[in-house]
């Protein structure tokens, strides 16, 4: 049989002081009006802990914990811990009226808070407030139907916009954002704009945030950016902003993904898609892509024979501004006799730079390799002539760099003749790698499939 304690009646106070555990079979109910305290202690609810009435105030000096196998569900949360001091979100909370903020932190943890539709933050500061830069987030979902001056939920995101759109799901997190190379920054806060409607929004976005949240930015420097898969990132710039009372404002926003806060020039676009190195005849060809470009200046091609010390072979002007992939090809004409290693670094306009992956070209191998029939339409025959017994891999990539064909073959020493089925493949430009099984055969090709 479920017990139920009721440990505050009608306008009661209850303080605790030793850890709050829910076991599995019990259940805590508050009533209307109740206060219930816990200083110094951790909320563990194995059982059932849903208030829809009364408030749950934490309070202390240490750094306490909410965890428990069931989602603790509060009416008003209340954070009243000492300065500098935090609850822990162990596990997902709910809350149904919402949380006051009169002292210390509420630390996401890598967990999440779920709001009901009419809940809200109320009074968050610079000293007291929802941090979380490890992970997690802080989710309310409102209908939004031309929508003037709306923050649901009070997370900081006003939004105005002339359509309806519908069920939106706003998400605000405390991790800082990167690009898809694991570098660049952002404010210690990121919005996941969720409508149901996502199209034609002629909306304006509000974008608040507090000084504690800046992680090394220059703050009168700031601006929107947008990422539609949290990797690629475009500078929106901004209409308004105001390093005073700290918001960061865009107007005629045509839909809506996830948004933060960074400076231009920092390097959260991702810069190169692709890097590849074909060999043609005595040559090198270097080619590579740009899914996206932000005040490039110009690319360097760099050439070394150990990998350590580079110099530059060639210079190539980049496009500046770009949201769309752009492709750049280089013919190093007088390669290194040996086997030469290659990269590009992108320069920018502020100087800074950003270098691709270091790649080896193996064009001067002496091992023998020739292609037929290249255009293929079905069969690609290999020719290969090599000094020793060597197991190879080949792979076939697409045009953006996917791998789309990976075989290995056993080569006997001398000729060797191989052929790929390049028959279901759809007409296009590939690129054959071939890689020996102790890195002594390195050769790339292009293919054209027609």
């Amino acid at each position: 049989m479920r017990k139920i304690f009721i440990i505050a009646l009608l306008s009661a106070s209850v303080q605790l002081n030793a850890q709050l555990y829910v076991s599995n079979a019990a259940e805590i109910k508050l009533t209307s009006g109740a206060l219930l305290t816990i200083n110094d202690f951790d909320l563990v609810n194995n059982g059932t802990f849903n208030q829809s009435t009364g408030t749950v105030r934490f309070t202390g000096n240490t750094n306490t914990n909410i965890s428990g196998t069931q989602t603790p569900v509060f009416n008003i949360l209340e954070m009243a811990k000492g300065t500098n001091n935090r609850v822990l979100l162990q596990r997902t909370v709910n809350v149904g009226n919402q949380i006051n903020f009169v002292s210390g932190y509420l630390d996401l943890n890598g967990n999440n808070i779920l709001l009901q539709p009419s809940a809200f933050l109320n009074n968050e500061d610079e000293t007291s407030r929802i941090t979380g830069t490890t992970g997690g987030y802080v989710e309310i979902t409102n209908t939004l139907n031309a929508p003037t001056n709306t923050n649901p939920g009070n997370l900081g995101a006003t939004i105005t916009s002339t359509a309806n759109m519908g069920s939106t799901i706003i998400r605000r997190g405390h991790k800082s954002q990167t690009n898809g190379n694991n570098t660049g920054n952002s404010v210690y806060r990121y919005f996941d704009i969720i409508p149901t409607n996502n199209t034609a929004l002629n909306a304006t976005l509000n974008f608040k945030y507090f000084d504690a949240e800046l992680n090394g930015l220059t703050e009168s420097l700031l601006t929107l950016w947008k990422s539609t898969n949290n990797t690629l990132w475009i500078d929106q710039g901004f209409n308004r902003r105001s390093a005073v009372t700290n918001y960061v404002e865009k107007s005629n926003v045509a839909d809506f993904s996830r948004w933060t806060l960074s400076m231009p020039g920092n390097p959260l676009p991702i810069q190169f898609s692709f890097f590849g190195i074909t060999c043609n005849a005595d040559k090198v060809v270097l080619n590579w892509r740009t899914a996206f470009e932000q005040n490039s200046k110009y690319f360097e091609v760099q050439r070394s024979n150990n990998s350590i010390a580079w110099t530059a072979i060639g210079i190539l002007p980049a496009a500046g501004f770009s949201n769309n992939e752009r492709a750049y090809s280089f013919s190093d004409n007088n390669p290194l006799p040996d086997n030469s290693f290659y990269r590009i670094a992108e320069f920018d306009i502020d100087g800074r730079s950003t270098f691709t992956a270091i790649k080896q070209s193996g064009c001067s191998s002496p091992d023998k390799i020739q292609l037929w029939p290249n255009p293929v339409q079905d069969k690609l025959n290999i020719s290969l002539n090599i000094k020793s017994a060597n197991i190879i891999n080949l792979n076939i990539y697409d045009s953006k760099g996917s791998l789309i064909l990976q075989q290995q073959k056993l080569l006997q020493q001398g000729s060797n003749l191989l052929t790929v089925d390049m028959n279901s493949l759809p007409k296009g430009t590939y690129y054959l790698r071939m890689v020996g099984n102790n890195d002594d055969l390195q050769q790339q090709f292009s293919i054209i499939k027609q």
